[in-house]
């Protein structure tokens, strides 16, 4: 880290704003902070904000807040972000819900906003705090183990509910209330007994089983991994993106189960789920992750950037590597401010698959 942070001093007191196209595919900023397309005089007239953004020079430290389980694909952008525009980023990584409050509730402002649930930002942020969102990768829910686990040795896509169900077996997961990666987990494992094309995979007195079994010992899914190491937990239900990164055997659950389908038919499926945590309904849907740059952004031109780099090739690589489905082209809400630098990277709608945006 203390390499790093030398880095970034030097890259600010020789003024490097960062040039260079990204992949060829965004284009790079000039001293004064207009945008240019690889190098060359952009075509189209200046906007408002380039004009701001020409008026004041750009800032060198970002604030973004972000889900645990971007954490890994974030953290890999964040020094070649830092090394192409020359600018400090600052990453606070907690469950979707809590990093949401942080705006909404505690009155702090970060330049961009990254959650595993886009409906928190289209029901909490947006108008107050916001205009506008991008949906930009998906995810799938999954079951790891240790290979020590009880059951380990006969698991697999068509038992998994059995050996959950057992009375040895304990069964994490992060906390509903500050993580969807919680409510997730609980709603994956309600999937399992509704019948999906007129079958299910287990019965009620199963699934009461599985829930007894089930324990909130972490806030976010991030941490899960760990307690599972440790022995802590023989089985953790989380992201895919998390588990495929891990060294340690995982479980794929069945698409009608694990919340990875953009399509009416396994939205209205997932409906079928609810959970209660703190005082809030969260109802059952596809898996999508949202990006915005809040109103109370400090630095928002930062912000854009970054949104942009992430539904580019070079973000659409890095969630790839880090085991998440980037959206391509990623959508953004048809109304709303949208930054001109993402907006043309992006398709503007009213719906991403069954959801409303």
């Amino acid at each position: 880290m203390r390499e790093q942070r030398s880095r970034r001093d030097l890259l600010k007191a020789t003024g490097a704003v960062g040039l260079g196209g990204l992949a060829g595919c965004i284009g790079g900023q000039s001293s004064d902070g207009a945008t240019t397309d690889a190098g060359t005089a952009t075509d189209e007239a200046i906007t408002t904000e380039e004009a701001d953004d020409t008026a004041t020079p750009p800032a060198d430290s970002m604030t973004v807040f972000h889900a645990g389980s971007l954490a890994p694909p974030f953290g890999a952008a964040e020094p070649k972000f830092e090394e192409e525009y020359g600018v400090t980023v600052n990453r606070e990584a907690k469950g979707s819900v809590a990093s949401t409050k942080k705006i909404t509730a505690q009155g702090r402002k970060a330049d961009v906003l990254g959650v595993s649930d886009f409906r928190l930002i289209r029901d909490r942020v947006v108008p107050d705090y916001g205009s506008w969102y991008a949906v930009f990768a998906t995810n799938a829910m999954s079951l790891q183990y240790r290979e020590d686990s009880p059951g380990a040795d006969e698991i697999g896509p068509d038992n998994w509910w059995e050996v959950l169900s057992r009375d040895d077996v304990t069964v994490g997961h992060s906390d509903p209330a500050i993580d969807p990666g919680g409510y997730r987990a609980v709603m994956a494992m309600q999937l399992g007994k509704e019948k999906f094309d007129g079958n299910r995979l287990y019965d009620e007195q199963t699934f009461q089983k599985i829930r007894d079994n089930m324990t909130v010992p972490t806030g976010t899914e991030t941490k899960l991994e760990g307690q599972l190491q440790s022995g802590k937990l023989d089985y953790a239900l989380y992201y895919r993106s998390i588990a495929s990164q891990s060294g340690m055997p995982y479980v794929d659950l069945q698409p009608h189960v694990d919340l990875s389908k953009l399509s009416r038919k396994y939205a209205e499926h997932y409906a079928k789920a609810t959970v209660n945590a703190a005082g809030t309904e969260y109802v059952g849907a596809p898996i999508a992750y949202g990006i915005t740059v809040p109103s109370v952004a400090e630095a928002p031109g930062r912000g854009a950037q970054w949104v942009e780099y992430m539904i580019t090739e070079p973000g659409r690589k890095i969630l790839k590597d880090n085991g998440l489905i980037p959206k391509q082209p990623a959508v953004v809400t048809a109304g709303g401010d949208v930054p001109d630098r993402v907006a043309q990277h992006a398709e503007a709608k009213t719906s991403v698959g069954p959801l409303q945006l």
